[in-house]
């Protein structure tokens, strides 16, 4: 068989293997147990955390192949449509460790407070500071926030949703990388608070991450990501017209 022949054949199969819903869906699961491996391999380091590694292999794949995102996301959204289920079930960690929640009451509202300007007055800030455009900025505010809230407010303050939804995914992956060795490098013990804080830092991402150091510290993150998208999406539009940001 001479090498053009082969060439007909394996292009054939890669055109039938796209068009399948299932290909996709396949490799996302294919990459993301290959990522949680190497993070097994590696000791549990942040670098080699799964989510990081397998969005990499993902662009990776979808650049080699020329594969349109859209083409992608047709076989994968089995696994966005279970994003909604997922979040849900946050609340079930959540409800076992009710009491101290309950307990952690006011440092639970400062902490969410604190956090919550401190993200988006950092993004803008930054953005700022390196003469970023006005709607650049606007598009950074929320960017602490779950993807599905944060283009929602970042379009209703006249940033750009798809901008926003990048600097999100880059936020959660950073801050599930760098989070952990942080915290502890600021000697902070408890599961509950670094959970919370990486919760509202980094998000799903992040939440992700904080499930492989505890329950407790998982419950806690999946606390900070509902309770900061709802202060966030009534402080960004204040902050906004206090800082008179337009488009």
């Amino acid at each position: 068989m001479e090498n053009n022949d082969l060439d007909r054949i394996l292009s054939g199969i890669w055109v039938y293997l796209a068009a399948s819903p299932l290909l996709w869906l396949t490799v996302t699961l294919a990459v993301y147990l290959a990522g949680q491996r190497l993070f097994q391999w590696s000791g549990g380091r942040a670098l080699f955390h799964p989510v990081a590694l397998a969005i990499a292999l993902l662009v990776l794949l979808l650049l080699l192949t020329g594969t349109p995102y859209a083409i992608y996301f047709s076989g994968a959204q089995f696994i966005h449509f279970l994003l909604g289920p997922a979040t849900v079930a946050l609340a079930i960690p959540l409800y076992s460790h009710w009491e101290r929640v309950r307990r952690l009451f006011l440092p639970i509202v400062a902490g969410l407070l604190a956090g919550s300007l401190t993200a988006i007055f950092s993004a803008i800030g930054i953005a700022w500071l390196l003469d970023g455009s006005p709607r650049t900025l606007l598009s950074l505010a929320p960017k602490s926030v779950t993807t599905p809230v944060a283009m929602g407010i970042a379009e209703k303050i006249g940033g750009l949703p798809s901008v926003t939804a990048v600097l999100v995914i880059l936020t959660g992956v950073v801050g599930a990388v760098a989070a952990p060795a942080l915290l502890e490098g600021l000697r902070i013990r408890d599961d509950a608070v670094k959970g919370f804080a990486i919760g509202v830092a980094a998000h799903g991402i992040g939440t992700a991450r904080a499930f492989q150091i505890s329950s407790l510290a998982g419950a806690f993150a999946g606390l900070a990501i509902g309770l900061n998208a709802l202060l966030t999406a009534l402080l960004a539009p204040l902050i906004v017209r206090l800082l008179r940001l337009t488009p």
